[in-house]
C-alpha cells in the first residue's frame, strides 16, 4: 500500500520539491524536464500522433488541390482488323440498283490514333468550400490528439522518475537509521561484555537490525524495478545506465496553503472539453456541408488534341493529323433527391446534438472533480502539518531517549520503541508528503493547469 502511494506521487513535487538542473544534460544524466523532453522524441504514442497530425496536414493540401486547376493528357490508338460494317440501301449510290438491294459498306479505317490535353477548373461548388474548412479543423483536431498524448506520457514519465528520487531518499533514511542503531547495537554489546546490561538486550537490538537491512535490501531491489519502469516510460533501453540530476529534498509545510474554492471559469483549458470543442465544429460543418449539396455547382473544362486515321500504319508518319478543340461550361442543378439530403441532416444533427450534451456533462463532472480535489487538498494540508509536528516530536523523544540510555537512566527497551516510533513517523510524514502532492497535481489536472511543454 505504501509503495503504490509513493508510486501515485510521482508527479507530486513537479513544481514544488523539483530544481530544474540545466538545460543541456551529461550524456546519461537527466532532470526531470530533460528526461520528459526525451520521452517527447521517443514514446511511439506521440510518434504516432505526429503522424497522424502530418496526415491531417497533407489531408489539407489534398483538399485545396480539388479546387486548382487539374490538367492531363491523354494518347489514344486503336487497331481495326476488321473494319465494322454499316448496311446501307443501294439506291443511296446507285439509283439503278434493285429495290431491297443493300451495301456493306465499311465505317472506319484499321488504324486510328489521337492525342488530346485536358484542362478542368471547379468555379464554384458550396461542398469544396466547406469542406476546406472541415480540413483546417481536422488539423486542429490532430493538434489537440498530440497535445494529450504528451501531457500522457510527460505524466508517466513523472511518475516513474519521481518514484526513483522517492526511493533513493527511503534508501538514504533507512541507511541512516541503520547505521544509528549499529552504533547502539555495538554499545550494547559492549556493555553486555562488561556486565552492565543483559544478553536479552543485545538480542532486542539484534532482531531490530535485521529487520532493518532486510526492509533496506527489499527497497533496493525495488529501486533497480523503478529505475527500469523509468527507462521504459522515458524509451531507453533498460541496460542502458542512467543519473536523476533532481534531488527530493525535505519540504517545509508552511508553503502549502489551503486551495481557494474557485471553479473552473474556461473549460477550454482541459484538453479533452478542447477536443470537445473541435468536434463540434467538424459537425456543424458537415451539416453545412450536406446543406450545400442543394446549391448549383459550376466547372469549366477545356479541351485541345489532334487526330488521324489510316489503313496502312505508316502513313500515320506522312498524313496530315487534324486538330480538335472545345470549351464547355458545366452547371449542374440538384432538382429532387426524394429526401437522401434531409435525412443525412437530420442524422447529422442528431450527432451534433449528443456532442452538445457530452459538453454539459464534462462541465459537470470538471465541477466535480474540481471541487473534490480542493476538499481533498486543503485536508491533507492540515494532515501533513500534524505529520511534521509529529515527526519533530519523535526526533526529540530519540535523541533524549538515547542520551539517558547511555548515562545508565534509559532502558534498552525504550530506544527501540524511540526508534521505532521514529521510523513510523518518518514514514508516515512522507506518506502524507505524497498524498498531498497527489492531491495538488490532482487540483491542477482538474483545473487543465497541468501540462508540461516540451517546445517539440
Amino acid at each position: 500500500m505504501k509503495n503504490n502511494r509513493i508510486i501515485r506521487g510521482s508527479l507530486a513535487l513537479l513544481a514544488i520539491l523539483l530544481s530544474f538542473a540545466p538545460l543541456h544534460a551529461q550524456e546519461g544524466s537527466y532532470s526531470l524536464k530533460q528526461a520528459v523532453e526525451y520521452a517527447i522524441k521517443t514514446n511511439i504514442n506521440i510518434r504516432n500522433a505526429k503522424i497522424d497530425q502530418s496526415s491531417a496536414a497533407a489531408r489539407v493540401a489534398e483538399v485545396k488541390a480539388i479546387g486548382l486547376p487539374q490538367a492531363h493528357a491523354t494518347v489514344n490508338y486503336t487497331n481495326n482488323p476488321a473494319v465494322p460494317r454499316f448496311f446501307i440501301p443501294a439506291k443511296t449510290f446507285d439509283p439503278n440498283a434493285a429495290e431491297g438491294e443493300v451495301v456493306a459498306a465499311k465505317f472506319g479505317v484499321t488504324h486510328s490514333a489521337s492525342a488530346a490535353a485536358s484542362l478542368s477548373q471547379i468555379i464554384f461548388d458550396g461542398s469544396y468550400l466547406i469542406g476546406l474548412k472541415a480540413s483546417q479543423t481536422y488539423k486542429e483536431l490532430s493538434t489537440k490528439n498530440l497535445q494529450a498524448s504528451k501531457i500522457q506520457v510527460a505524466e508517466a514519465v513523472t511518475k516513474a522518475y519521481y518514484n526513483v528520487l522517492v526511493n533513493d531518499e527511503r534508501i538514504g533514511l533507512l541507511q541512516n537509521n541503520l547505521s544509528r542503531l549499529d552504533s547502539t547495537y555495538n554499545e550494547t554489546v559492549q556493555m553486555n561484555t562488561q556486565g552492565f546490561v543483559e544478553k536479552l538486550d543485545v538480542d532486542r537490538l539484534e532482531v531490530q537490525r535485521n529487520n532493518l537491512t532486510t526492509e533496506l535490501e527489499n527497497i533496493m531491489k525495488l529501486q533497480e524495478v523503478a529505475t527500469m519502469l523509468l527507462k521504459f516510460q522515458m524509451g531507453m533501453d533498460v541496460d542502458e545506465p542512467i543519473k536523476l540530476t533532481d534531488q527530493l529534498s525535505t519540504t517545509d509545510v508552511s508553503q502549502f496553503v489551503a486551495a481557494n474554492e474557485e471553479l473552473l471559469s474556461n473549460y477550454s483549458l482541459r484538453v479533452e472539453y478542447a477536443t470537445l470543442e473541435v468536434q463540434e465544429k467538424l459537425q456543424m460543418l458537415d451539416i453545412r456541408n450536406i446543406s450545400a449539396g442543394y446549391l448549383p455547382s459550376l466547372t469549366l473544362n477545356a479541351n485541345y488534341g489532334y487526330s488521324s486515321g489510316t489503313d496502312i500504319f505508316s502513313k500515320f508518319f506522312t498524313q496530315p493529323w487534324f486538330n480538335q478543340a472545345s470549351i464547355a461550361l458545366n452547371l449542374n442543378i440538384p432538382i429532387w433527391d426524394s429526401f437522401s439530403k434531409k435525412n443525412k441532416i437530420i442524422q447529422s444533427k442528431n450527432a451534433l446534438e449528443k456532442i452538445k450534451q457530452n459538453q454539459k456533462l464534462l462541465q459537470q463532472s470538471i465541477n466535480l472533480e474540481v471541487r473534490q480535489s480542493q476538499i481533498q487538498y486543503s485536508n491533507l494540508v492540515r494532515q501533513l502539518k500534524e505529520r511534521q509536528r509529529n515527526l519533530d516530536l519523535s526526533k526529540e523523544i530519540i535523541r533524549v531517549t538515547r542520551i539517558k540510555y547511555k548515562e545508565g537512566v534509559g532502558s534498552n527497551i525504550e530506544v527501540i520503541n524511540a526508534e521505532s516510533s521514529f521510523k513510523e513517523a518518518q514514514t508516515n510524514y512522507f506518506t502524507a508528503l505524497y498524498d498531498l502532492m497527489i492531491a495538488k497535481v490532482d487540483l491542477s489536472k482538474a483545473k487543465g493547469e497541468l501540462y508540461v511543454e516540451s517546445g517539440q
